[in-house]
């Protein structure tokens, strides 16, 4: 049973939500909030595996819940839900460690499905909103790694170097396989390693890596 908490203002979303995820035998909702402090403190109360939070919430914004929920010893994967494309919340949620964001108004079973994917410890973030996120992110100055980071990247193989950089282009894994020439389940093995040597969280954060620290440039280079 993936046990889900709730983080919004709106009443009617919560209830909608909470019904949807009612009709799946594998989904539990364990908890609602209406603001991100609530969110925090419930979160350590009921241990929730995934915690649906609006990137706008009152009393402390989604983004600063993320932060704090993310920082804990057994943190929720946390799944940002916007009624906007991707703007500068979600971009900063991204970088305080959500697992992916979804659309308010996204189909019911994609909501359902990105519930079962962040608590399998994927995380959601399709190619195309990679793509925008790293243009985003190209704004910034790329910093120099420091000598533990160095050092985590030299442990690195050739093809998982790779790896580390195609997903930063706006990649799919489908489309990783199809360039280097393997199978998908090869690519989320060299994935794995990946985060292992580099202490990333999950593939989300690869990325913003990979951009934060210029290995990835804008327009793909």
């Amino acid at each position: 049973m993936i046990r889900v908490l709730l983080a919004d203002d709106e009443e009617l979303m919560r209830a909608g939500l909470r019904m949807m995820l009612g009709t799946q035998p594998d989904l539990s909702v364990v908890g609602e909030a209406s603001d991100g402090r609530e969110a925090v403190r419930l979160a350590a109360a009921v241990a929730p595996d995934v915690m649906l939070m609006d990137v706008r919430t009152p009393v402390l914004d989604g983004v600063a819940a993320t932060r704090e929920l993310t920082a804990g010893p057994r943190p929720p994967k946390v799944l940002i839900l916007t009624v906007f494309e991707p703007d500068e919340y979600v971009f900063a949620a991204v970088r305080a460690a959500a697992g992916g964001f979804l659309l308010k108004r996204s189909p019911p079973e994609v909501l359902i499905e990105g519930i079962r994917t962040l608590a399998g410890g994927e995380a959601l973030l399709g190619p195309s909103v990679t793509r925008r996120l790293l243009a985003e992110f190209a704004r910034a100055t790329p910093v120099e790694p420091d000598p533990e980071t160095a050092r985590r990247l030299a442990r690195l193989t050739g093809r998982e170097r790779e790896v580390l950089l195609l997903p930063g282009r706006g990649l799919s894994d489908a489309e990783i396989a199809g360039r280097l020439h393997v199978g998908e389940a090869t690519v989320k093995t060299h994935v794995g390693r990946v985060l292992d040597k580099l202490a990333l969280r999950d593939r989300v954060h690869a990325v913003v890596f990979a951009f934060d620290h210029g290995l990835v440039r804008p327009g793909g280079r």
